[in-house]
């Protein structure tokens, strides 16, 4: 738990069944997300490395800043839409057990 001028991110492993389709492809499936809750934001479902097809992503440019989580590297599909899922390789202590999962945009529990 990271808590700052009103601001708290928690960080829990999870067990929900959480799956990433993309243009109707299958790029993740996961039962062992961690999901940040992040005041002002929805839930967000980090995804270990070995459960995305990361065969199938290539790295983009996009970069920002979170002044509670660090800086996010972005991936796009290699063949379709840009900065579909985030990361961050260096994320602050407060929030490292997020280190190198992927979230994107499109992941959903089932």
């Amino acid at each position: 738990m990271s808590v700052t001028r009103g601001h708290r991110i928690d960080v829990t492993q999870g067990t929900d069944h959480v799956r990433v389709e993309i243009a109707g492809r299958l790029v993740a499936e996961s039962h062992r997300p961690l999901l940040l809750t992040e005041t002002g934001c929805p839930v967000r479902y980090y995804l270990p490395p070995e459960d995305v097809r990361t065969d199938l992503l290539t790295p983009s440019d996009t970069h920002t800043v979170c002044p509670f989580k660090g800086t996010a590297s972005y991936w796009s599909l290699a063949d379709g839409p840009e900065d579909v899922a985030w990361a961050y390789p260096e994320p602050h202590a407060e929030v490292a057990q997020i280190k190198d999962h992927l979230c994107f945009y499109a992941a959903e529990a089932v």
